[in-house]
Order: structure tokens, then sequence, then C-alpha cells
């Protein structure tokens, strides 16, 4: 029997046939599970000697046979698949992949990484930048931006620097530098990507792939290709409400507002939500005055209101920004720096008059993102959207329509489902999707879902919000509990001088459930995640609270809830 070891990266060849059976490992060697029949383009021919035998029964299966070193392009997995994964692709022999998947975003490579990584033969179709929209115009450039930004903030205020015995004058900031920052990050992040799927074996194939039926795609090159299973992945672009003029330089989406060409004096930013508001911590960091157009009653309305007041209270109220609420954008008219202004027309929300005119600088469009959909050949398999996006149940399965009929072996996963529209969610979903091709049942539940704004100080949450957990609390008649921790009680805080913001916790207080932790402070974003896996394991609050938290650090202000929800005391 070949051992694991020495079968690692090799291959049996018949001689003078095209033919290769993939080696990986003794047991599944033993099983059958393994072998896969693949079809090389020429006949193998570096032959290596090595110490190999087999069983008396596979003797007279294997005659011929030589032990090869496996090359680098060829699409077996590296560690031994399981017998389903193997089965698999023993019965999609027909195809040309086991899986293909349309879109290298986040969701994407995390779906195909987890394919290879289950022995399937795959390729995943990108027109653009692999990465994404997170790795190339979102997450990754933003978050470059923010570090930026926060440093220069931060040695900017003298107070706060003052209190730990800082003295600082003249601090400058070099606005190229900090571009070439942003987009030096995001070149890095999508090369490693790139290097991953490659290294792997997955075949990357660059061009545009929309669907030609069931389990078949059509490139861009002009090519077909055919797959067992299709999982889409597309993503989302910024939505741009009607009547906005957006001309890239003063008139501009989140897109153009990474690149950091210029630094408006006076930017006008449309929404309030995540990416408005790190938007506005950037530029007010960096000298800009900003104006807030919110079509809501309040800001920030995605957040819990209790951590959306104090949030204004941290983040809006001592900075250059003021806001219009209730209104809408209705027109915006493209300037031109330094010699004509940014025009844009606000129309009230309730009575739908036009209610006042700004002029600005620039004004970036924060009103959300919209799936990429369009000309993906949805019809061609029955499909209808709903604004866009692609009805999946819960296991990403692709239906017919919202609560129609499922399409066999298809799915879809990350902002196209509008399920929750976070890159970590749709990785999340793009491996769910995999183990579910696989026939493992599997589902993301996106209440364990964690999520975070990278503001100074940063927000973060996961589960419901308090007016959620209320409503839920009444109809399934269990009391609320509520418990808060504070960073101004936190020695490693104050130690920051960073003592603003809380933590708190919602929870069942019959049976210590808990269902919704909310965050605003310092290093808010990684705090959640140690919330997040409790919801996710079903931790409750009375077992949390005996959990030991290393001091002095942030994660004893999550502690110190934990303890006040089960009426304990944190020192």
């Amino acid at each position: 029997i070949l051992s694991r070891r020495s079968a690692s990266g090799w291959i049996l060849t018949r001689r003078n046939a095209r033919q290769a059976i993939a080696i990986s490992g003794c047991e599944a060697m033993t099983s059958g599970a393994a072998m896969a029949a693949f079809v090389n383009g020429a006949p193998v021919k570096a032959h290596v000697s090595g110490r190999t035998s087999f069983c008396p029964q596979q003797k007279s299966q294997f005659a011929g046979w030589s032990l090869v070193q496996r090359p680098s392009r060829l699409a077996f997995p590296r560690k031994p698949i399981t017998r389903r994964a193997a089965d698999f692709v023993a019965q999609a022999g027909g195809f040309d992949y086991d899986v293909a998947i349309v879109g290298a975003g986040v969701g994407g490579h995390g779906a195909a990484l987890h394919a290879v990584a289950k022995g399937l033969k795959t390729c995943i179709f990108e027109a653009h930048d692999i990465g994404g929209t997170c790795v190339n115009r979102g997450c990754v450039p933003s978050k470059a931006l923010l570090a930026a930004a926060g440093r220069v903030r931060e040695m900017k205020d003298a107070h706060h620097l003052r209190a730990l015995g800082i003295e600082v004058k003249g601090v400058n900031y070099d606005r190229q530098g900090v571009a070439n920052h942003a987009n030096g990050l995001a070149s890095r992040v999508k090369g490693n990507m790139t290097n991953s799927l490659k290294a792997l074996g997955v075949d990357v194939i660059e061009t545009r792939a929309t669907l030609a039926g069931n389990q078949k795609i059509t490139g861009g090159d002009g090519k077909t290709y055919t797959a067992k299973d299709i999982v889409l992945a597309p993503g989302s672009v910024p939505f741009v409400p009607r009547g906005i003029e957006i001309d890239g330089k003063t008139v501009f989406t989140s897109d153009d507002a990474l690149k950091l060409e210029w630094v408006p004096d006076w930017v006008a930013i449309v929404g309030s939500g995540y990416i408005g508001l790190e938007f506005s911590d950037v530029y007010t960091a960096l000298g800009s005055n900003v104006t807030f157009v919110e079509a809501m009653p309040q800001l920030m309305p995605g957040f819990d209101p209790e951590i959306g007041r104090l949030a204004q209270r941290l983040l809006i109220n001592p900075r250059p920004i003021d806001y219009h609420t209730n209104v809408f954008a209705t027109k915006i008219i493209a300037g031109e720096p330094g010699v004509r202004p940014v025009q844009i027309e606000l129309t009230d929300a309730s009575t739908k008059e036009v209610v006042d005119n700004l002029e600005v600088d620039a004004a970036m469009i924060a009103t959300g993102r919209v799936p990429y959909t369009a000309d993906l050949g949805l019809d061609s398999v029955g499909v209808e959207t709903n604004r866009g996006f692609v009805p999946v149940d819960e296991h990403m399965r692709v239906l017919t329509k919202e609560g129609g009929e499922t399409v066999s072996n298809l799915y879809c996963i990350g902002d196209a489902n509008g399920k929750m529209m976070l890159a970590h969610a749709a990785s999340a979903q793009g491996i769910s999707a995999i183990e579910n091709i696989l026939g493992n049942t599997h589902k993301v539940d996106h209440l364990t879902v964690p999520a975070a704004c990278f503001t100074h100080p940063e927000i973060a949450f996961v589960g419901m919000s308090e007016p959620d957990a209320k409503e839920l609390a009444t109809k399934e008649g269990f009391e609320l509990g509520k418990s808060v921790g504070h960073f101004r009680a936190n020695s490693k805080a104050l130690a920051e001088n960073e003592g603003d913001g809380i933590a708190k916790i919602l929870f069942n207080k019959g049976n210590g459930k808990i269902l919704g932790v909310h965050v605003i402070g310092i290093h808010a974003a990684d705090l959640i995640q140690e919330c997040a896996n409790a919801v996710a394991a079903g931790t409750t609050v009375d077992e949390m609270a005996f959990m030991v938290h290393t001091h002095p650090t942030l994660s004893e202000v999550i502690d110190e809830a934990v303890k006040g929800a089960v009426g304990m005391s944190a020192h």
C-alpha cells in the first residue's frame, strides 16, 4: 500500500496511455474511493523511481502502471478527498468541471478554496479583478484609508496626547502617499488571492460568464463551459439614485472615493450607513467639512438606536459635520474643482417638496449597493430576480422566484442574493454552498454573523437590535434581559485614554440565550468576535460569566457586561 507520505503529490500513469489515477492516501487507495480518471493533454513522460507496493488484490489491477510526480497544473487535491467527493468526481465525467464559480470576490474565492479542498475540479470566472469589491474597491482599501486618517486624527488631537504626556507639533500628511498605501494594499491582497487559486489548481478564467442553460456557461471569450454544479457569486455595485449626475471627480461613489485623488474642503455624503460613516471619518480627519444627507428621520438608521445615539455623540457632534435628515437628494449636478460647486437639490421625504439647495465642493453617493446580476443569463434557467437579487433558499440553492421551485445544480451566494451584504457572510455562504453540493446539508445562520463599522471609535454588533429583541420577547412571552459594560471602567481603555463606549448584551432571562451584542468603542470590531462565537455555539450568559478574560485587556468590557447579566460583579 502506498503511504500517505509517499503518495502525496504523485499519480499513477499507464505507459503509452493518456490516463492517470490520483493517489491520495492508503486508506482511500485500499477502498478505491480516491481514484478518479483524468485525461491528460499529453502522455506523462517524467517517470521517477520509488518504492511502491500494492496489496495482493490490487497488484493485477495496477499492472503496467508507474508512479510519476503530479504536474502542478493537474487539478488533484493535496489532501485526501472524501468518499463522497471522489464519487462526485467520478459521476461528473461528462462535464468540464465539477464546480464552476462565477465571480472571484471574497465569496467566490472562499467557495473555490473549499471546493478544491474537497477534491472537486474547479474553475472560477472573473471579468474584472480577483478579490472583487471587497479587496479592490471596498473593505481592504477603505481600512487602509481609515488607518492613515486615524493616525492623523490622533496626532492632531493635542488634548488627547497631552493627557498621555505627549506633545506633537506640525502634523501633515501626503495625500498621494495615503492613496498609495490603500491602492498598494489592495494590489497585494489581490495578488495573494490570485496566487492561492492557481497554486491549488483552480482554473482562473478571466472573462465574463453568462448562463446558457442548466449546467452550461458561455464565456466572453466565445467558449462554452459545462459544470456539474454552478455557483453564482457576481457581487454588487454602488446604487446611484435617479437624478444624480456621476462624473467620478466631484460627484462619485465609494469606488472613486477610495482613489483619494483629492480632499475636498466641503463634501456632502448622501447616506449615513456604514460606507458614509466611514468616509466621514476619513474626510474629517484629513481636513474636510462634511454634510450628511439622509432620507430617514435619523442618522445611522441601520444601527441599534441606543448605539446610534452614542455614535452621534462621539462621531458626529464633535466633528465638522452637519446633516439634513428626512430628505432626498433628488438632483445633483456635478461641478468643477475650484471653479464651479456641486449643486444638490433636497426634497422633503414626507411632503415631496423641494426644501433646500446645497452648494458643496464634492458629493459622495453612499446610498447602498445593488446586485450585479444584469446580463447574467438567469432567464435561460427560468429565474425571476427581485430588484436584481437572485432568490435562494437557506441552502443557497437558486429558486425560480421568491418561494418558487429550486433550479437544479445552481447556487447563488453573497451580495447577489441579498441575504446579508457582507464579505465574510459571502464567504460563509460559499462554503455552505459547496457543502450542500457534496450532499452535506448545511445552512448559514445569519443572526450569528457579526458586522462592523471601522470608524474611530469602532462600532460592531451581532444578532438582534434592542427593538427586534423586545418584539421577539413579546411574541414568545419571555422576559428580555439587558446588561451593559463600560469602557470607562476598563483599565486598558483608560491606559489608552479611550474611555468612551459601551458593550450591550441582550438575552433571554429565562434560559440565558444571547440574542444580540452591540459594541461601540476602541477595537469594537475585534471584541465582537468572542460574542459572535458565543451566539453561534449557543453559549449562554451564565456559561460566559465563568469564562476567564485576560487582565488588563479590552475584552474585560465584555466580561463586565456578561457578569452583570447574571448578577455578578467584575472587578
